[in-house]
């Protein structure tokens, strides 16, 4: 029995437990940090084991050291650093192969109209010299970087998950809870139309989060909008595509 360690809760993750969790010769736990994570991996195999919760250093090295891991698989979000960072680290202290999944990069349409910065606060920054309606589908972590740009409780709308400390967090900023917009994404190219539409969005403020996060659909409503994508670049990273990495995990398997 192979014995897989998968980080992540992204569109990637969850493709990859469907496909792993009904594999004999596979046993696959899948670490989540929230409990809307869980929910979305519901219906899989009983055989896939779902662990909720952020972890720091020291829960991750006790997670590692709890079973004879055969491989860790990291596919986190591109953004989230950290964890990436602190499972790697974890994983080469002991010995454990980690591959990293690795989001394919590509141009996509309506990339040269981009005003593109290197992190949330370079976009507020940039921002805060500007007049308009903001759309931030950045998440509802960072948000208090945003918080103040001047006439933020009136033309800041954010596109948060459906999750009651996401809901909070906007509304302790100031935020008006008109103003916040819980929703699963990705979103079509016609929905994120309508949104800027309705909400006479100047600015979309989002991360390049590739195909898989809905990124060339928010770039072609924009488009369509005349409003300003406004794009956190994505870190530079190494790793796999994940055609490699499903193959380097079910080698062997009988």
């Amino acid at each position: 029995m192979k014995r897989v360690l998968l980080f992540g809760g992204t569109a990637e993750g969850r493709a990859l437990c469907r496909r792993w969790a009904a594999l004999p010769g596979l046993a696959v736990t899948v670490c989540v940090a929230t409990s809307y994570g869980r929910e979305l991996l519901e219906g899989l195999p009983s055989s896939l084991q779902v662990l909720e919760g952020r972890k720091n250093p020291e829960e991750i090295a006790a997670l590692l050291e709890g079973q004879p891991w055969d491989l860790a698989v990291d596919a986190t979000h591109p953004f989230a650093l950290e964890v990436s960072r602190t499972l790697r680290e974890a994983c080469q202290a002991r010995g454990i192969p980690c591959l990293r999944l690795l989001r394919e990069e590509r141009s996509f349409p309506g990339w040269q109209d981009c005003v593109l910065v290197e992190n949330a606060r370079e976009a507020a920054g940039w921002l805060a010299q500007r007049e308009g309606n903001i759309l931030l589908t950045t998440g509802a972590k960072e948000m208090d970087v945003f918080a103040g740009l001047p006439g933020f409780s009136q033309r800041v709308y954010a596109r948060v998950l459906p999750m009651a400390q996401s809901v909070e967090r906007c509304a302790s900023l100031g935020l008006p809870r008109g103003h916040i917009l819980a929703l699963q994404g990705p979103f079509s190219r016609a929905l994120n139309r309508a949104f800027l539409q309705e909400y006479r969005i100047r600015w979309l403020v989002t991360k390049e989060t590739g195909e898989a996060g809905g990124f060339p659909e928010k770039l072609l409503a924009a488009a369509d909008c005349g409003a300003v994508p406004v794009v956190i670049r994505r870190p530079a990273e190494e790793g796999l595509p994940a055609g490699e990495i499903c193959r380097m995990v079910e080698e062997g398997l009988q």
